[in-house]
């Protein structure tokens, strides 16, 4: 009978040979799914035969490029361990820069008590910010009801559906529930001609609602720079996830809408990620 020794190394290769990195990680994660537990490279427990056709149809999946997280139903962002699913972006370590943006530019001042999350599908963004600011309650919004349906399950799951509420509809049905102090949204920002260059994982895997965004990857910050004029708080933050280059232009649309850039963030592989923006102080219209 094959132990786990056996099937982690197995499947380790398949996937190597596949020209997926990372393969032993994965390898483990899957397994651990399949037998509900965490496994070690050493153990040498036998695996019966369903979970072993089991295992290695989830590694069949994986050598197909699906993401281990849409595999799994899960995935880890910030302190939190969150269901995904093909309606909802793959919650990535590049997007915990948002987060930190947002804790370094709260830092010294009063926090959020208000916070919003535009685009939110997992509700990542959101639910994260939430477990830092204590006291603060949070909408998010989003206009795929399945994805909306998700992001209450995470809610829930987290502890945190007491001082949250998941909507869909579009951002700028939001204008009727006041400001905010602090404002979170990773936008679609793919240019549309990019999409079928990206990874099989993104690209297949992940809703392209989600990820284009007109022919300059722009649209989706045009969109939201009038929300953000409208629903921000005189002393609040707006943090923005970026794609790759996008800071100069983003900006300028930001501050066409009456907005200030207050710092950019990048993430862990030196790219910048993230745009900080409060109301231009020396603009007639600021609240």
């Amino acid at each position: 009978m094959t132990g786990i020794r056996e099937a982690l190394k197995a499947a380790a290769a398949d996937l190597s040979r596949a020209g997926i990195e990372g393969g032993r990680l994965d390898a483990r994660l899957l397994l651990g799914h399949v037998l509900g537990r965490e496994v070690w490279p050493h153990e040498e427990v036998p695996l019966d035969d369903a979970a072993l056709a089991r295992y290695r149809s989830l590694v069949a999946r994986r050598i197909a490029r699906e993401p281990v997280s849409k595999i799994i139903g899960r995935r880890s962002f910030w302190t939190l361990d969150l269901a995904v699913t093909s309606d909802t972006l793959d919650p990535r370590p590049d997007s915990e820069t948002v987060i930190e943006a947002a804790l370094d530019s709260f830092r010294g001042r009063a926090p959020p008590r208000r916070i919003l999350d535009l685009g939110t599908g997992t509700g990542c963004l959101l639910l994260a910010a939430l477990s830092e600011f204590p006291d603060a309650t949070g909408i998010g919004i989003d206009r795929s009801p399945a994805a909306a349906e998700v992001a209450r399950r995470n809610a829930g799951a987290t502890g945190l559906a007491g001082r949250v509420e998941i909507r869909c509809q579009d951002w700028d049905e939001i204008a009727e529930d006041g400001r905010f102090e602090l404002i979170l949204s990773n936008p679609p920002y793919i240019a549309e001609a990019e999409v079928p260059t990206l990874a099989e994982e993104v690209r297949d895997h992940d809703p392209i609602g989600a990820l284009a965004a007109g022919p300059d990857g722009l649209d989706a910050y045009r969109a939201l720079a009038p929300v953000l004029a409208c629903v921000l708080a005189a002393d609040g933050l707006a943090v923005l996830e970026l794609g790759i280059g996008q800071g100069d232009a983003v900006a300028a649309i930001m501050v066409g809408a009456g907005l200030a850039e207050v710092a950019r963030k990048a993430d862990l592989a030196g790219i910048e990620r993230t745009l900080v923006l409060k109301w231009n102080d020396t603009r007639s219209g600021t609240p």
